[in-house]
């Protein structure tokens, strides 16, 4: 079964903090994705964003929070294009992932084994 979600609001807008750029632009899912489906949104972003002018302070790292995708950073000369390319990346994330594939380690530095071996040598408590 895939894992799938859709846009289901307009994006709304919120002020960032003092010196930084753009704004913060939420984005309402029909869900809340799990991990390996936020990491490809941003990977397909990231690729349909290539060679836009105004994206050099856009943050795609953990975009997806809850059931929102959260932008920091958008700048007004982009935000038009954003909508297109957040449906066709929201497309493309939700044909190249299910659920099987959510149950994986999503980059795994070392098997499940050998991260429960060191976290046995720590002992916290006397």
């Amino acid at each position: 079964m895939s894992e799938s979600y859709s846009i289901v609001d307009q994006a709304k807008g919120e002020p960032l903090a003092a010196g930084r750029v753009g704004v913060r632009v939420k984005v309402r899912l029909s869900g809340s994705p799990s991990a390996r489906w936020s990491q490809s949104l941003s990977g397909h972003l990231v690729n349909e964003l290539t060679g836009h002018a105004a994206v050099g302070h856009l943050r795609l790292n953990n975009i997806v929070q809850g059931d929102h995708i959260v932008l920091d950073g958008v700048e007004a000369r982009e935000a038009p294009h954003l909508g297109p390319v957040l449906r066709r990346a929201v497309d493309a994330t939700n044909n190249s992932c299910s659920r099987a594939d959510a149950r994986e380690p999503v980059g795994a530095n070392v098997p499940p084994t050998e991260a429960s071996a060191i976290a046995h040598q720590i002992q916290p408590t006397s």
